[in-house]
Parts: structure tokens; sequence; C-alpha cells
């Protein structure tokens, strides 16, 4: 019952002052883009079919995805410093738009590369704006605020894959990514409406993002204590998701045996958990820190990457697929922290620069994990995934405790 009540205040808090349809805005684009981007995996079975793709080939174009998804980033955080995080957030939902039709229509397998890097690309241009708003928005429960909008997102990708892979089946590969894009356009016209013009300050306060004074700025902050420690920690983490998330309905279905069908219900089993975890981790990092919040998120994927290549039935890989997706919790307990150490007049700078860093140097994973998959290190792959999550644990034991 204390739990009740607490996350009734918690809700009550975050609806409180209008804020909420700021917040529902918000979330629901971040849910629609998320599961865009996560129809690839489930899709990716027809990708290499229709276009002759090997392992190693679709883990390129699931790092291109990646990578697409990091760069965007630097520049999309600067952006939202000079001009709005509502004008980069309406873009990205567009930009994403076009590119699922162009990928849809794509007569080659260049044209496919090039759609699904725009994209990515896309894509990137919403996550920094997303946390800098809500940091203004909620400046005293940017974790519970942004827990919330990433569990949106979770839910995003817990629905939509499925979805995409029905329709696959029932109609063409084509339609798991086409009837995305009215969602998209309704997101972008809601952003525009609902959110305030500007948040982080004047135009000219802005413009100073641009200014090489500015990036020192960044730097010095970055170069802090725990800073530049917890954007490392957060590379690897990085590194593990998307090395995991690019193959794992394909991992299944060509090494577990399962349908296609039940790989993807696998799939979005991992992000529905999400949905429940992400808000806990951001409450967590509220109240007790980034130390104890990430050991307690990151002690379950360690037994689930060891225990995946000896177990095969389906309630088994249901139980380490859960163990595995405490994981997700990850992302609200770093990015959290990070928004609070960077100062709100180059926060969206800052976070642009991290992100984009650590999200450029870990989209190598799917293509590293492609390589080691199709050389018949499948099972392998995942076991190396879990002595990188243990080396993140034992860095992140090594922050200091919110006491000192």
């Amino acid at each position: 019952m204390n739990a009740l009540v607490v996350v009734r205040r918690e809700l009550r808090a975050l609806w409180g002052d209008g804020a909420g349809k700021s917040l529902v805005v918000i979330a629901g684009g971040w849910g629609l883009l998320l599961g865009a981007r996560m129809i690839y995996p489930v899709l990716l079975p027809y990708f290499r079919e229709s276009f002759g793709l090997s392992l190693t080939v679709a883990g390129v174009l699931v790092t291109i995805l990646w990578l697409g998804s990091a760069v965007g980033q630097l520049p999309g955080g600067v952006l939202a410093d000079r001009y709005s995080e509502r004008l980069m957030m309406t873009i990205a939902a567009l930009v994403v738009a076009v590119a699922l039709v162009v990928v849809a229509t794509a007569p080659t397998a260049v044209v496919l590369f090039v759609a699904t890097g725009l994209l990515g690309l896309g894509q990137s241009l919403y996550p920094i704006a997303r946390i800098t708003i809500l940091a203004s928005i909620y400046p005293d429960r940017i974790g519970s605020a942004l827990g919330v909008t990433m569990a949106t997102g979770d839910l995003g990708q817990t629905v939509l894959p499925p979805i995409a892979g029905t329709l696959a089946i029932a109609i063409a590969w084509q339609a798991g990514l086409l009837f995305l894009v009215p969602f998209l356009a309704i997101a972008a016209v809601a952003l525009w409406v609902t959110l305030p013009k500007k948040t982080g300050g004047d135009t000219d306060s802005g413009a100073d993002a641009l200014s090489l004074e500015a990036a020192r700025t960044v730097l010095a902050e970055i170069r802090r204590a725990n800073l530049g420690f917890v954007a490392f920690i957060l590379f690897l983490y990085i590194l593990i998701w998307q090395s995991f998330t690019g193959f794992y309905p394909t991992y299944l279905v060509e090494e577990k045996g399962l349908a296609t069908s039940t790989a993807a219900l696998l799939f979005s089993l991992f992000f529905a958990m999400g949905v429940i975890v992400k808000p806990v981790a951001g409450a967590a990092y509220d109240r007790i820190g980034i130390r104890g919040s990430l050991v307690l998120v990151l002690s379950g994927p360690v037994a689930g990457f060891l225990l995946l290549p000896v177990l095969s039935s389906f309630w088994s890989l249901v139980a380490v697929t859960a163990l595995v997706s405490t994981m997700l919790g990850s992302g609200a307990i770093t990015q959290s922290f990070l928004a609070d150490a960077f100062s709100a007049e180059i926060r969206g700078t800052g976070l642009g620069v991290v992100r984009t860093a650590t999200a450029t140097l870990g989209a190598m994973g799917p293509v590293l994990f492609g390589v080691i998959a199709d050389r018949g290190y499948f099972d392998e792959g995942y076991v190396i995934l879990g002595v990188i999550m243990l080396v993140v644990i034992g860095l992140t034991l090594r922050l200091p405790k919110p006491s000192s």
C-alpha cells in the first residue's frame, strides 16, 4: 500500500501545473520513434531475404541505424539550445516518417542502407531535446519524468514490433513499416501545438552554445569528477544493448528454432519489462543516487547472458529475457545523472557531446557481433556480453556513494 501511495504522489506531481500534457506528448512521440527503430530487428530476416544480406552485412545495416541515431545528437542538442526543443522534436518525427517510406520502397540494398541512415539521423534529433525540456519542466523530478518517458518508449518497442511482424506475415514486410507513417505525422502536429516555444533561455544565450568558449565549458564540465567515468559506463552499456537487441530475434529463430512470431513475442517481452523497470530506476536514482541504482538494474543481465546459450525451452527463454530486461533501467539513471551534472545553459550541448560520442562508439557493437555470429559463435557472443556487463558493474562500484 505504501508503494501505491508513493506512485500516486509521483503521478500527481508529474501531472500538476499543466505539465502533464507536455509529458504525454513528449513520451508518446518517443514511443513511436523507438518503436520504429526496434521494428528493424524483427524485419531483419526479411531484409536478408529480399536484399541477399549475410549476418555480417545485416550487422552493418543495424550499425548504420545506430550510427545515425548517434551522430545527430550533438547537433540536435546544440540546435535545441539555439532554437527550441519543440522544433527539433517535430522535425525528428517528420524525418523518420519520410525515411520509413523510402525504406519500404527501396529498390536496392544501397537505397535501403541510405534510408536506414536517414531514419537513424531523424531519430537522433529527438532524445537530447526531450531530456532538456523535461529538465526545465521538472527540475526536481527529472529522474521520475525521464523514467516515465523512457518507459513509454519501451511501450512503443513492446507493441509496435509485433504489429510489424504480423503485418509482414499477413501482407508484406513493407506494411510493417508504412503503418507507422500517419501516427508519426500526428505526433509531429501534437508536439508543435502542445510544447512551449522555448524553455532553455533566449536565442542569444543559445547562440553561445556554438562558441569556442562554450565548447571549453562543456569539456571542463565533462572532465569534472565522475562525468567522464559515467560516460564510459554509458558507452559499454550502449555497446551491450545494441548488440543484444540488434540480433536477439534472429538468434531466437536461427539458433533456438523459434517461429518468427514467437521470437517477436519474446522481443516484445524484453521491452514490456522496461515499462516497469525504467520508472522504478528513475525514481531510485532520485532517492539513492547513481551507484546503488545502477548495480541493482545491471546484475540480472549478467546471469541472463551467461544462461542464454544453455537454455532452449520457451519458458526458460522467457525467464532469461526478463532477467536481461532489467538493464533497460540503466538509461534512466545515467542520463538523469548527466542532465543534473550540466548547467541549464549548456545542458543540450553537453548531453549531445556525451551521447554522440558514446552512442557512436557503441554502434560498433552490432557489426562486431554480426561477424562473431557469422563465424558460428552466436552463443559465445552472448557470453562475451555477460563478461562486459560484469566489467560495467565493477566500474559502477568505483563510483562514490552519495554521502561522499
